[in-house]
């Protein structure tokens, strides 16, 4: 098990995969980030190095629980870089590690090579995604067997009067096969605690962090799925709009995971986008 110590002296793991330049991978959730597995063979371009955010998988329980706060998991990435010995480096987001990310670059832009973000979470930039943007996503997914329950649901959670969650997943894939199902039930977040706090009070600060991203001329890839309920597209073209270097990539036939509905597909763009970058 690969380790290093934060700031704060934590304990964390993280993970390697494949070989060649490093990926500094971000897990969502806050959830152990076996989920990610080999990110649909992006392993097979690039030496993903992935870890688990406190609290989480193989790191352990933080002694001050406020330092699950997304702010203060920047010192964590940061901590990794400097563990690693990299001057700079590439570096992956994922839903809410997308906030993370995004927030590490505004904080060290020098030490940014290049900076994916995968369906990200757009709570670090004040972007707010409605409920009808919501619908208007889930409505693509009429003709699959599952949907009127999810939709009922969805609806009834929009009211405020449902509390299903579980009823959603199948919105969050392509197809909502096997597969699918075994990676949701995988990449289910398991300490509450580190769920909570992660966006609890002063854990974002949209106007500074887009002020900061304003002026981050490093390439950036923002990737969305057609289907993704979570970060629909709409919401993260408007991320885009806020750097000033960025690419929109919509994977078509995607949900909130792109490498497990389409590995072929997510590997091609997100390494190529890497490749320029450098």
């Amino acid at each position: 098990m690969n380790t290093f110590r934060a700031s704060d002296g934590t304990r964390l793991a993280y993970r390697t995969h494949g070989d060649g330049e490093p990926l500094v991978c971000i897990p969502g959730g806050p959830a152990d980030s076996r989920y990610l597995g080999e990110l649909g063979g992006l392993s097979g371009h690039r030496r993903l190095i992935v870890p688990d955010l406190r609290g989480t998988g193989r790191s352990a329980v933080p002694e001050d629980p406020s330092s699950y706060r997304c702010d203060r998991l920047v010192e964590d990435v940061e901590a990794l870089r400097e563990h690693l010995g990299l001057a700079r480096t590439d570096l992956l987001g994922h839903s809410a590690g997308a906030n993370i990310a995004t927030q590490y670059a505004a904080r060290y832009p020098e030490h940014v090579s290049g900076l994916a973000l995968i369906t990200p979470g757009t709570r670090a930039v004040g972007i707010e995604v409605t409920g009808e943007a919501r619908r208007e996503v889930a409505g693509l997914r009429k003709g699959e067997p599952w949907y009127p329950a999810a939709s009922a649901a969805l609806e009834a959670i929009g009211r405020g009067t449902g509390s299903d969650w579980a009823a959603l997943d199948p919105f969050f894939y392509g197809r909502w096969d096997g597969a699918a199902r075994a990676h949701c039930a995988a990449g289910r977040p398991e300490n509450p605690e580190a769920v909570a706090v992660f966006g609890s009070e002063g854990a974002f600060d949209p106007e500074a962090t887009r002020e900061a991203i304003a002026g981050f001329d490093t390439p950036v890839l923002l990737l969305a799925g057609e289907f993704d309920l979570n970060s629909p597209p709409r919401a993260v073209a408007g991320f885009a709009g806020l750097f000033p270097a960025a690419t929109l990539v919509v994977q078509p036939g995607a949900g909130h995971y792109p490498w497990v509905d389409d590995p072929e597909a997510f590997a091609t763009a997100v390494s190529a986008f890497l490749g320029r970058a450098r």
